[in-house]
This record gives structure tokens, sequence and C-alpha cells, in this order.
């Protein structure tokens, strides 16, 4: 069972879906670092500092203690806001994925537009020309 395993974990199909996945945990954050520090800051200056975060409708409000100042019962909001955000950055994502896939696709075309090798007719006929030829 043992053999079995470790024949299982050093396949290709494993150790690169693995791979993948570790890969795609650092992609995310560096996805999720530009959308939050670059693209984000940029929105909110076009739209006049706004920031979506902070949007909320307040259904109750926070209630405190008058002597102590504690909050005894937590505001209860709907954070709006926050699924703007969310939106937003799934856009940025995906316009920033689709532009990793189609330079990865312009990279892969260009290997792909190498001439074809000649198929075993064509070469048999080549050797014909050739032999005729002589």
């Amino acid at each position: 069972m043992l053999k079995e395993f470790k024949n299982f974990i050093m396949t290709g199909n494993v150790l690169e879906l693995s791979i993948a996945v570790i890969l795609a945990g650092a992609v995310g954050t560096v996805i999720k670092g530009f959308t939050n520090d670059i693209m984000m800051p940029i929105i909110g200056h076009f739209t006049g500092g706004a920031d979506f975060s902070d949007l909320k409708i307040i259904l109750s409000e926070a209630v405190t203690d008058a002597t102590t100042g504690d909050v005894t019962t937590p505001e209860n909001a709907i954070l709006y806001g926050n699924w703007i955000n969310a939106i937003i950055n799934l856009i940025l994502v995906g316009f920033v994925l689709f532009m990793i896939v189609k330079a990865y696709n312009k990279t892969k075309k260009k290997k792909e537009e190498a001439p074809p090798a000649p198929s075993n007719e064509e070469v048999l006929l080549g050797e014909i020309r050739d032999l005729l030829k002589k």
C-alpha cells in the first residue's frame, strides 16, 4: 500500500497540480496586492476619494453603556461597499489573468509557427524524384 501511494504521489499529474496550487496562491497574493494597493486608490481618486469599503446601510446602531463607554450590542449593518470592492477585484483579477493567458498564447503560437515536418508520403515522393534525376 505504501508503494502504491508513493507511485500515486510521484506521478506527473499530482506534482503538477501541487505546483499549480502553490503558484495560484502566490499569484493570488500578487493580484490582491495589485488591486488593493494600486488600482483601488486610482479608482478612489477618480470617484472623488470615495472608499467603497466604508459604504454601508445601518440596520441598527451600536448600543454602548453610558457609564463605561463599552459596546454592549454591536452595530448591525449591510456592508455593500465591501461587496462593491469584491466585484471590482473580480473584474481586475479577470483582466490580469486574461492578459497573462493572452501573452502565454502569443509565445505558444510562435513556437507552433515552425513549418511542419514533411509526411512519410512527401519524403517517399522526394526520394523517388531524386532517384529519377539520377
